[in-house]
């Protein structure tokens, strides 16, 4: 929602006031393309069919884990304009020490003050992994750019869970239908 501070409109805090994104947790989060502009592929006989950069969005998710071990992957989809994925940031797994590429130096471990990346939150997660999908397009000069948020929901049980899973799984056969899909807000 926004709010108006010093005569200007800025968007107000969007995440749940009360909760630690950085704790261990269960996350259903969804990232937007600016636009919605179908940047990862179609939808084809109910399929989700990847071009280059769907594919490169799909490795960058699948690699989530080796920049932050403390990430466990879930069921996630990458559609024609956002991802979908469920994220279980989980602080009681044993510490690895790890080599990080971006500072080429060793972490040695997950969090804490030796840590130069920082607190592992979920919006540091999204950031690492936008950034990545969005470096690939740039090396490739591909046009592409992300919605500036992207959309959460802490996942409070296994009921929630498995509705989550089976939503994510059924996405490309209800795209026709889907508020993301841009053929949609026309009709």
């Amino acid at each position: 929602m926004a709010t108006l501070f010093q005569n200007k409109y800025r968007i107000g805090f969007t995440r749940h006031a009360a909760w630690n994104y950085a704790n261990s947790g269960m996350y259903f989060v969804t990232i937007c393309t600016a636009g919605r502009i179908c940047y990862f592929g179609n939808i084809i006989n109910e399929k989700m069919r990847l071009n280059n950069i769907g594919s490169m969005a799909g490795q960058c998710w699948l690699e989530i884990p080796k920049h932050f071990p403390n990430v466990i992957l879930d069921e996630y989809i990458i559609m024609p304009n956002h991802t979908h994925g469920i994220i279980f940031i989980d602080n009681d797994m044993p510490n690895h020490k790890r080599r990080d590429a971006i500072y080429r130096v060793s972490t040695g471990g997950v969090t804490g003050s030796h840590n130069p990346m920082g607190t592992n939150s979920l919006g540091e997660i999204m950031r690492a992994y936008k950034s990545a999908v969005k470096r690939f397009c740039t090396k490739q000069s591909l046009s592409f750019s992300w919605q500036s948020r992207f959309y959460d929901r802490i996942i409070r049980n296994e009921h929630e869970l498995h509705n989550i899973r089976n939503y994510i799984y059924y996405n490309p056969a209800k795209w026709k239908r889907d508020r993301n899909n841009v053929e949609n807000l026309y009709r």
